[in-house]
């Protein structure tokens, strides 16, 4: 059955009104509802999310809405590709009951917007800082959200790590009663991340992209392989950078940090006692198109 869609915020509200009441059918007689949300142009990636989210909840939503308020002066905007048609075909495989595909007068009466939901220190790097004001426009989205859906649970990709780890902050903040979860990453056959921005690199770009995950894997295993000394840690560091510059990668950062994303693990000290989650992160420019990356890695000494 093809998902039913919504252009409109009170039309979505009533289509989601009757699963809040009673259901005999259900223990506690409510039925759960969870929220994907996308900008569209979908792939195998999202359409794993759809499919966890249906693992913990009656009602899938998924939203498809190229939020203008978290570009950039010069970013994508105007040329991120908008596949309704074909987005819809692809929720449709795999079960999906609501799409809300607004316009962005529905979602933005006045821009500039006079409110704002400002994700705090969290932003001052990694993304944050190519992208300022970035994460404030995902912030002010994913609050619509998450009133206009009003979901039990929402599903979001680790791929993009930073943005994950602000949701479960603004979650935790402002009180909202939402369970969070966090997808694994789905990787095509030769590693690379799956992401809608995949499609700007070119063919030969395409052949050298998996070279990011292979260089992370690497520095992985020197991570995992036990204690090392800052000057080790920081070799480590540049050889994978110089890795990826030489395959033709212009690096917007690579990072060894916390899961919490602070404190930057700056002193090898902090993972060479007892065992230790960090994750590595990486941002890079590969022609026209900006891949991220990230592997979490468990450290024990």
């Amino acid at each position: 059955m093809s998902p039913i869609i919504h252009h409109h915020i009170s039309s979505l509200r009533t289509a989601l009104q009757p699963y809040r009441g009673q259901n005999n059918d259900k223990p506690d007689g409510l039925q759960r509802i969870a929220l994907v949300p996308t900008m569209g142009n979908l792939h195998d990636g999202h359409l794993e999310l759809v499919k966890i989210a249906k693992q913990h909840a009656d009602i899938v939503v998924v939203s498809i809405f190229v939020n203008p308020t978290q570009f950039g002066v010069g970013e994508d905007f105007d040329s991120y590709p908008r596949t309704l048609d074909e987005d819809i075909a692809k929720l449709e495989t795999v079960g999906t009951d609501y799409v809300f595909a607004p316009s962005i007068d529905e979602m933005y009466p006045v821009l500039p917007l006079p409110t704002s939901v400002l994700a705090g220190v969290i932003t001052e790097q990694l993304c944050g800082q190519s992208r300022p004001g970035h994460f404030d426009g995902v912030g002010i989205v994913v609050s619509k959200l998450f009133n206009i859906v009003q979901p039990d649970v929402a599903v979001f990709g680790q791929k993009d790590y930073q943005q994950l780890a602000i949701i479960k902050q603004l979650v935790r903040h402002l009180s909202y009663p939402i369970e969070i979860i966090g997808a694994p990453i789905v990787r095509a056959d030769d590693g690379l991340a799956l992401s809608s921005r995949n499609q700007y690199l070119s063919k030969s770009e395409r052949q050298t992209a998996p070279v990011l995950h292979q260089a992370l894997q690497v520095l992985a295993q020197q991570l995992e392989s036990g204690k090392m000394s800052q000057q080790a840690f920081e070799r480590s560091l540049a050889d994978t950078q110089t890795r990826m510059s030489d395959a033709g990668f212009t690096i917007d950062y690579l990072a060894v940090k916390t899961e919490a994303l602070t404190p930057v693990v700056s002193d090898v000290a902090d993972f060479n006692t007892g065992s230790t989650n960090v994750v590595i992160l990486v941002a890079a420019w590969l022609g026209q198109a900006r891949l991220l990356d990230n592997q979490l890695v468990t450290v024990t000494n």
